[in-house]
Formats: structure tokens, C-alpha cells, sequence
């Protein structure tokens, strides 16, 4: 690959700007790339390790120049960070994000940005449990997908751009309208979370069931959950808090099968039970046969020995 970017400026070292760091590294897509980070701990730790080519001390700082500027930080905090950059946008420079909702980053960020700025927000659906900036790592974004949501009067190059980004990052690349992936993540992603994080609580506030056996005797259904439950929760709590409408939807759609489900099982209903669980194994498949998870044994997971 060639150089896309001539400088491009990571807003938030965490998880996804540090993936993002050595993916482009790997591929040579970007000639330098500054970060900043809130926290001078995070900005020490990111200079220990090599992260970025340049770490900065404010976030005007690292934007100075930039042809691409990366906000990388939770949905709550975008607003701030792109009132704060705003004078040291360079002229014609693009500005994107990484969050999981679209819609209140765009309400949240376009004020902010000056005229000749292109702003072309994004969403990486790639991810672990994991988090800040020693958490990254090149191929976290291989075959994964990138969604675009280009704004209507945008600049189509600007966006062209970012796409050869993302696919040189190694993610496949989709464009979809903001309020659309809020409620395609809202399904996929925000519902699930938040339906994980309940199991887990759950889980701990029965007493009949002690923390040693939920630990001890878990099994693999509940050990994912508890891997989707750890993820960070400032994060998490800013998704449900600005994809509200969505989210709750969703909720309602999943408490009505809830209730469906229930009735089965309390009048004995098998052939309901195994008609619904026969539907819903063919998504399972569908979703292996596109590449977007493994069928090896415990969802691929590498134990490492103690």
C-alpha cells in the first residue's frame, strides 16, 4: 500500500487508536502519526511502548497539520474534543471518529468542526475486552467491517479516502445513514451488552448461588458473557445513554420473546422451543460462513497456562 495520509492524529490512545497505529504501520498507510491522551499516564505509557510516532501533549497539539483526525474517545466526550481542536484544524483536513453511535456524535461533533473541514464519521465493528493503549494490536481489524456514514453534503473523495484507509487496514468497507446503524448496532451490539451485563448481575445477586460456583463451574455460555460484560463500562454507559431510542426498542422487541419463550416452556411447548432454536442456529451459520467468527472450540479462545 501506499501512503494515504500524509499525517494522520489519534484523539484517545486507547483499544482502537492503538490498533489503528500498527495497522497502519504494517501496511505504510500514513508518513507520521501523532496522539494524544488525557491521561499523562496513558501519554507515558503510549511513548514506552512506541505507540504512534509522536505523542503530544495537548490535542490542538496533535491535530496541527493533520490531514486526518481520529476521535477515538467515548461518545460522551466527542463534543468537548471537537470544540477543543477546532482552531488547529488544518484547512481541508478530514475529520472522523470511532464510535458505536452515529446519529449524537454528528449532533454532537458537526457544530464544532469550521467550514472546509470534511467530517465523515465511522464505526469499526472490531473489538475485545480489553482496553487503553498496551491493548492493541495490527490485525484487529482484518476482515472485520469499517461502516462509513457519510454526511449528505459531504465531500465524496474525503470519504473515498477514509474507505482506502479502512481497507488498507485490512476491514471491509460499508457506507450506511446514521440512524440506520444505530439501530442495526442496537440489535448487534448495544441490546446484546446490555443483556450480558444483566446475566452477569443477575448472576451475583443470587444468593443461593455462591461467587466461588458462578466462577468455578461456569460454563462456556456464561464465560462469554462475562468477556462481553467486561468491557469498559465508560464506554458502554455513553452508548446506551445516546442511542436510547434504538436501544429500547430492541429491548422491548427481546422482552417480548422472552415472554414467548417463557409460555413454551412452562406449557411444555418442545416443538415451539425447537422450531425457535432451529431458526435461530442458521444466524450462527450465517454468520461462520461469513467469516466473522471461528467454529473452533471455545469461540476460538488461546488459554494461555498460568
Amino acid at each position: 500500500m501506499s501512503v494515504i495520509y500524509n499525517r494522520v492524529a489519534l484523539i484517545g490512545l486507547g483499544l482502537i487508536a492503538s490498533s489503528m497505529f500498527w495497522a497502519i504501520k504494517r501496511a505504510g498507510l500514513a508518513a507520521e502519526v501523532t496522539g494524544y491522551a488525557r491521561s499523562p499516564e496513558t501519554r507515558d505509557t503510549a511513548r514506552r511502548i512506541g505507540l504512534c510516532d509522536r505523542v503530544c501533549d495537548s490535542a490542538a497539539d496533535a491535530v496541527d497539520g493533520a490531514d486526518l483526525v481520529v476521535l477515538c474517545v467515548p461518545v460522551g466526550a466527542m463534543g468537548a474534543v471537537a470544540q477543543d481542536i477546532a482552531p488547529a484544524l488544518k484547512p481541508g483536513c478530514t475529520v472522523t471518529d470511532v464510535g458505536s453511535v452515529k446519529r449524537a456524535v454528528i449532533d454532537a461533533v458537526g457544530p464544532h468542526l469550521p467550514q472546509g473541514v470534511h467530517f465523515v464519521p465511522a464505526h469499526p465493528l472490531a473489538g475485545t475486552e480489553h482496553s487503553g493503549p498496551e491493548s492493541g494490536f495490527a490485525t484487529l481489524f482484518d476482515n472485520r467491517w469499517c461502516l462509513l456514514v457519510p454526511m449528505p453534503d459531504g465531500d465524496p473523495a474525503a470519504t473515498d479516502r477514509l474507505r482506502h484507509l479502512w481497507e488498507g487496514m485490512g476491514a471491509n468497507v460499508d457506507e450506511m445513514d446514521a440512524d440506520h446503524h444505530d439501530l442495526v448496532l442496537a440489535v448487534t451490539s448495544h441490546a446484546p451488552h446490555l443483556i450480558a451485563y444483566t446475566m452477569v448481575g443477575v448472576a451475583d445477586d443470587l444468593g443461593r448461588v455462591t461467587d466461588n460456583e458462578v466462577i468455578k463451574y461456569s460454563a462456556s455460555g456464561f464465560r462469554d458473557f462475562t468477556r462481553i460484560a467486561a468491557s469498559d463500562p465508560t464506554m458502554w454507559r455513553d452508548v446506551f445513554l445516546t442511542n436510547k431510542d434504538a436501544t429500547l426498542e430492541i429491548l422491548g422487541r427481546f422482552t417480548e420473546e422472552l415472554f414467548t419463550l417463557q409460555r413454551a416452556i412452562r406449557t411444555g411447548d418442545g416443538d415451539m422451543l425447537h422450531a425457535y432454536f432451529t431458526r435461530t442456529r442458521a444466524i450462527r451459520r450465517g454468520i461462520l460462513e461469513a467469516g466473522q467468527d471461528t467454529s473452533a472450540p471455545d469461540f476460538g479462545r488461546v488459554v494461555k497456562p498460568d
